[in-house]
């Protein structure tokens, strides 16, 4: 597949690592020379130095034999008008586009994407879709990952194991038949450096993190079982009122009962979202202020969630926040060098941005009828969500007699408004929704089981 991908910044050299890593010809076009300098002495791609809008960039970056553009560059215009260029003059099959600014994503405008006015294929909002791990990974504090598939219905989560988890040095064989009711497939483990698809004879450690699928009503009952039980905060508070702030405080006020605080340093900012939200209280101050932490009831609070601009601060922000009392707190980490920095101050979580974005666009990049994909451990292995065709080699046998690749395991099975959990005898049906997992190596193996053969027309 021939891409080219407008924009090197940290989302543009990751897909373009992801793609050069699986024999795609890339090229990236950006106007700087020092990142197009520097992805191409890294990476297996070509380097075009330009405006990923003009006619003329896009013609040397080979447009015209391209099957996809993925504009992510950091203005919207440039990415929107990368898009309409690469399809009026050349044709381009598939164009992606990031979206920024929150007028254009009004629903009153949704038609300025059709075909007709500025044919984009895919819009991706990375605030919108931070904003909703944010959420979603709250409602299990005891998790570090958490992705749901099949419309909320199956759940692929994260977590680490403590020392007293009561699993440990446990065959997985043993677990499933400790709790044969519960719908729950352990699809991989990482220890280390290394990650390995689970196997039923693997003993479990302290400090591996452990990822399985689920059933979504089972997440809460496995998580209790590995000894991460928690209940979702109640009282929470936001450092950071930018569009993911407002986001993310729109979507929990959604949820019920929930007490929220956000703190938003600039007066005006603070003013405006105040009126957006109906249920939050906004302060104006500094998040790092102790002060204003506890004004807003920091020591009652379960969660605190810090998704300024600016990394440092949030990573302090929430030290802050746990040396006043918060029982946890979570970071937006653009820079995924300080990852590792997080957990050793004492910060719970982290989101990052990238990671969200990059299997939002893998989604798209995919082939076969792939719903949902979600990027693990910055591209070892990836949670697929499918649809199985008529003549998918999955369909019609027994999955003992599928020859699953050694780097796949099936977690769930989505077949009737039911979810079921993988068996050796199950015969997966045409149309089910099948949830795995693929380490890199083997995403093309999935994909080619997923694919539409001329047989099915």
């Amino acid at each position: 597949m021939r891409v080219i991908i407008c924009g090197a910044g940290r989302v543009g050299v990751g897909i373009a690592r992801r793609l050069s890593r699986e024999n795609n010809e890339v090229t990236v076009v950006d106007q700087s020379k020092e990142l197009v300098r520097a992805v191409t002495e890294r990476l297996d791609v070509r380097g075009i130095v330009g405006n990923g809008a003009y006619p003329q960039t896009l013609e040397e970056a080979g447009a015209r034999e391209a099957d996809m553009i993925i504009a992510v560059t950091f203005s919207d215009e440039v990415n929107m008008v990368a898009c309409q260029i690469a399809h009026s003059l050349f044709n381009v099959p598939t164009k992606i586009a990031r979206v920024r600014a929150q007028g254009y994503l009004d629903p009153g405008y949704s038609d300025i994407f059709s075909r007709n006015h500025l044919p984009i294929d895919v819009v991706i909002s990375p605030e919108r879709e931070v904003s909703e791990a944010i959420i979603q990974r709250m409602t299990t504090p005891g998790a570090f990952e958490t992705k749901a598939f099949v419309d909320g219905r199956v759940w692929a989560v994260g977590v680490k194991l403590r020392d007293d988890c009561p699993i440990i040095n446990t065959p997985l064989r043993q677990v499933a038949e400790l709790f044969p009711d519960l719908k729950i497939t352990i699809v991989a483990i990482k220890r280390g450096d290394s990650m390995w698809r689970a196997h039923s004879g693997d003993m479990l450690e302290p400090g591996d993190r452990v990822f399985f699928i689920a059933d979504r009503s089972d997440v809460a009952r496995a998580l209790e079982i590995m000894g991460e039980a928690g209940r979702a905060a109640r009282r929470v508070i936001i450092v950071g009122g930018g569009n993911i702030g407002l986001f993310v405080a729109k979507g929990l006020e959604k949820t019920g009962n929930m007490k929220i605080r956000l703190i938003e340093r600039n007066r005006k900012r603070a003013e405006e979202i105040a009126e957006e939200l109906e249920r939050t209280i906004v302060l104006q101050g500094d998040g790092l202020d102790r002060s204003i932490l506890r004004e807003a009831g920091v020591a009652e609070a379960e969660t605190v969630v810090s998704v300024t601009d600016n990394d440092q601060v949030n990573i302090l922000a929430c030290v802050v926040a746990k040396r006043e009392g918060s029982r946890r707190a979570m970071a937006l980490i653009n820079d995924q060098d300080y990852g590792p920095i997080t957990e050793a101050v004492g910060v719970d979580r982290y989101v990052d941005p990238r990671a969200t974005t990059i299997s939002t666009i893998l989604q798209h990049i995919r082939r076969g009828r792939i719903k949902g994909v979600y990027s693990l451990s910055d591209g070892a292995a990836e949670l697929i969500d499918a649809i199985a065709l008529e003549t998918s080699p999955l369909v019609g046998k027994p999955l003992r007699e599928a020859n699953l690749p050694e780097g796949v395991m099936i977690g769930a099975v989505y077949r009737d408004n039911e979810v079921q959990m993988p068996t050796g005898d199950m015969v997966i049906n045409a149309g089910d929704r099948v949830v795995l997992m693929s380490m890199r190596e083997n995403v093309k193996d999935v994909e080619q089981m997923f694919r539409v053969s001329i047989e099915y027309f």
